[in-house]
């Protein structure tokens, strides 16, 4: 054994023995006082991401635990190591290789390097690879890097979704609200007819499309009513969403059209309910009240139970009126859409109860805040969506939610 590995094998055991700091201190002071440690420093740590994505870990998501968990000199550490290691291969799956590039990106911004002592940059290190090293194994949701990827674009398909993405963004933008909920509307109605477009395509031509699945990071502060509206935006797109509230994200499952669809519209409407937040809480504090958690809890939980209510309706009408039309042409050789998305609805659940044969439902309680949640069922019945006008009782569900551990 090298002189190096030595080191590096003492510090990672001394950081190990213990749960308190005296571990890493006495583990940082050895790799600090052996700089011909640092390159063998660096290889194990970009074996330990190596590890992360083996165990079912994803670029976006150990970044984000990282934020959550420790310091920002944790997060520029662990984006070069993710990026060393993601130098091994040629090709990378689509998602995986959004994700590094956007962390490329973020990187890019903060262009200052991170300028510390060796004991502070080993004590650093050591925390970060403590956290990488205890990662539990989790539901996998693609390939690792290096296994073969198979990639089947359809023609189209970026345009729709950059068309998409700017309607999206314009509707964030604007201070307009009329202007907001035609943009929303449209983004939405592109959404759904490329949805039903691709089933019916799926179909005709025996492609052999399976549910995929992909995960969204649900944040604090206000996590419970961040995961609510995902699962009802899940949902109104055919696919299910499971929170992991210990680890900070939902896994969604689903056909690939209808994944990238819960992505930008829940994005969005969170954008969009959060400055229907403060904009409330303006109001408030004009009359008199002062902001209070209560009232921002109470406000999103409304505000994302009201949408799920719209979005089920929505998703109902559009359905409805798609399958008038492709009953119409079924003597043309084209196919009844009821059956096709029956039979993607039922391959989705199998995916999900495989995936998570252990969820459990929860009812959430303790809102207590009731201009909270008239102004959030209010900021939700401005944001437009297709087949919105239709009255009705809707429909509300439980989120599901992956046990902890």
């Amino acid at each position: 054994m090298s002189t190096a590995v030595g080191t590096v094998e003492r510090a990672l055991a001394a950081a190990l023995s213990t749960d308190r700091g005296e571990g890493v201190d006495t583990g940082a002071s050895l790799i600090a006082a052996d700089p011909s440690a640092d390159a063998e420093v660096r290889r194990r740590g970009e074996q330990f991401v190596r590890l992360a994505w083996e165990r079912g870990w994803q670029p976006a998501d150990v970044v984000r635990l990282v934020r959550r968990d420790l310091d920002e000199p944790h997060v520029r550490l662990v984006a070069g190591l993710i990026e060393g290691e993601g130098r091994r291969y040629e090709r990378q799956a689509p998602r995986w290789a959004a994700q590094l590039a956007e962390l490329k990106l973020e990187q890019e911004a903060r262009p200052e390097a991170y300028r510390a002592d060796r004991f502070s940059y080993a004590t650093t290190v050591l925390e970060l690879y403590l956290l990488l090293i205890r990662l539990p194994a989790v539901e996998p949701v693609g390939p690792v890097p290096g296994a073969p990827v198979h990639l089947a674009p359809v023609d189209g398909e970026p345009r729709m979704l950059t068309r998409i993405r700017a309607l999206l963004a314009k509707a964030e933008a604007t201070g307009y609200p009329q202007e907001a909920e035609a943009l929303t509307a449209k983004a939405q109605e592109l959404m759904a007819r490329h949805s039903i477009d691709e089933a019916l395509l799926a179909d005709r031509t025996h492609r052999g499309d399976v549910p995929g699945a992909c995960r969204i990071g649900v944040d604090a502060p206000y996590e419970t009513a961040k995961a609510i509206l995902l699962d009802a935006v899940a949902s109104a797109n055919r696919c299910r969403a499971v929170w992991n509230s210990a680890y900070g994200f939902s896994t969604v499952v689903g056909f690939e059209p209808d994944l990238e669809a819960v992505e930008l519209l829940h994005t969005s409407l969170l954008v969009q309910g959060t400055a229907a937040m403060t904009r409330a809480e303006a109001a408030q504090r004009a009359a008199g009240r002062k902001r209070t958690k209560t009232f921002r809890q109470s406000f999103l939980m409304a505000y994302a139970h009201r949408l799920g209510e719209r979005l089920a309706m929505a998703t109902e009408q559009a359905t409805e009126e798609a399958a008038g039309a492709a009953d119409g042409q079924a003597d043309a050789g084209g196919g009844a859409l009821l059956p096709v998305l029956a039979a993607r609805d039922v391959a989705v659940a199998d995916r999900a109860d495989r995936m998570f044969p252990e969820t459990v439902s929860t009812r959430v309680r303790g809102i207590t805040d009731e201009a909270g949640w008239h102004d959030g069922t209010s900021a939700a019945d401005r944001a437009h969506v297709p087949g919105g006008t239709r009255t009705g009782a809707g429909r509300s569900r439980p989120g599901r939610i992956r046990p902890a551990g």
